[in-house]
């Protein structure tokens, strides 16, 4: 019965961190019985419970009479309205709550479902419609990309170019190998970047915009991080702060990031009106919006004091872990300069030690020897080879207990 599955899902693998999850768990008796118990920094998300607030306005949500009922895919006006005024008191964003707004079961969800609205599905590769994509950049694109019949193109990401490429040389390189310009629907940027933790200028966004504009290309920006950041100096920007980005960009956010909302599972995208609509026309085909409570609190922490002390206190601690981290690998032998460590997110980059061949090579053996769950670069696109990817998200006993495992078992950088 196996053959009757289309040919795009039985070509993809499990997504990449599951796989990890998976191997952890099939190593645990083995690697708790030596005293190394597997310590998660594989998945980016934190760990920490969400704003007590987001409980507190749940409960009072739960007693709404008709709470439980179906909610209306779009979202709830409530929710649209929070929406807008966060759009607008984050970023000076001004946007419509009828037309220029949809709510998410997750950023995740919405991105997905935007390429399925863009992709006109074939086996063919010759003829896949195209979409641009970070690399290295978020494993998902990639798979969501090629379930929906299309086919992506990596935008090189490296420390060379700032991890901002000038998009019109891209665009020259990608014709050079042999992908059309017809054959391109849209591009993705994501900054804060996961799994860089890199961000951009204001500038580069408008030369993204531009680009896209010139190339009657979509833009879709993926901001899941973008309430993740250090320095007041140094905050992102939304897209839609471009004059003119409104005309190719939609945008999505997420709740799973800043309020640690992961399993709440609400988000929204917002942008070109005409974008917004023919996704919402999708969209609920496939769903019937999330639980009317859970939209409820999380407009309440939208805009709320309670809400962006929350925020302030976790990106002062995600520093901290991070600088917890940083100075750790430096004692092991990795050679960190300060300009060289992220403004936002809680990833940290890091290059492989010179005797593995392989990033997958490197990861695996942390977590066969050290019960340390890493992300290979290699997941993350061609360009993240070399490198793996740490989530500074556990607590500090834990932080600590990594690098001293790492010490102990010999996972210096010169070894």
């Amino acid at each position: 019965m196996k053959e009757l599955f289309n040919e795009y899902v039985k070509s993809i693998d499990t997504y990449i961190m599951f796989r990890i999850k998976q191997e952890a768990a099939k190593l645990t008796p083995e690697l708790t019985a030596k005293g190394r118990a597997p310590i998660a920094l594989a998945m980016g998300a934190p760990v920490a419970p969400p704003p007590e607030f987001v409980y507190d306005k749940l409960k009072e949500a739960l007693s709404i009479p008709q709470i439980h009922t179906y909610s209306t895919p779009k979202g709830e006006k409530f929710f649209l309205d929070a929406v807008k005024k966060r759009m607008k008191n984050r970023f000076g964003v001004e946007l419509d709550a009828q037309t220029e707004i949809f709510s998410l079961i997750g950023s995740k969800e919405g991105l997905a479902n935007f390429i399925r609205a863009l992709i006109n599905p074939t086996t063919d590769e010759k003829k896949q419609d195209v979409i641009l994509v970070p690399d290295p950049g978020y494993a998902s694109y990639t798979q969501m990309i090629k379930t929906s019949g299309g086919t992506s193109y990596g935008i090189a990401l490296t420390k060379e170019n700032k991890y901002m490429p000038d998009m019109y040389r891209i665009w020259e390189e990608m014709k050079q190998d042999g992908i059309t310009p017809d054959r391109v629907k849209a591009m993705i940027i994501n900054y804060p970047s996961n799994p860089l933790g890199a961000t951009c200028t204001k500038e580069y966004l408008k030369h993204v915009v531009d680009f896209c504009k010139e190339k009657q290309i979509w833009l879709m920006s993926d901001a899941a991080y973008c309430d993740l950041y250090f320095e007041d100096e140094n905050r992102p920007h939304s897209i839609l702060e471009i004059e003119g980005a409104k005309d190719v960009a939609v945008e999505f956010f997420s709740f799973s990031k800043p309020y640690s909302m992961t399993g709440f599972r609400l988000g929204w995208i917002c942008g070109n009106a005409d974008a917004v609509s023919a996704f919402g026309r999708l969209k609920s085909t496939v769903d019937t919006g999330s639980f009317k409570a859970l939209q409820k609190c999380a407009a309440e922490v939208l805009n709320s004091q309670q809400g962006d002390d929350y925020i302030a206190k976790s990106n002062k601690s995600f520093k901290e872990k991070q600088m917890l981290v940083i100075n750790g690998f430096r004692e092991l032998g990795w050679q960190i300069k300060d300009e060289d460590i992220p403004d936002a997110t809680f990833y940290i980059w890091l290059p492989i030690p010179s005797k593995y061949k392989t990033s997958q090579e490197f990861t695996s053996d942390v977590l066969r020897t050290s019960g340390i769950l890493l992300v290979p670069g290699s997941a993350f696109g061609k360009n993240g080879e070399g490198f793996f990817r740490l989530s500074a998200v556990a607590d500090d006993q834990q932080l600590n207990e990594t690098i001293c495992r790492l010490k102990q078992d010999g996972f210096y950088f010169n070894n």
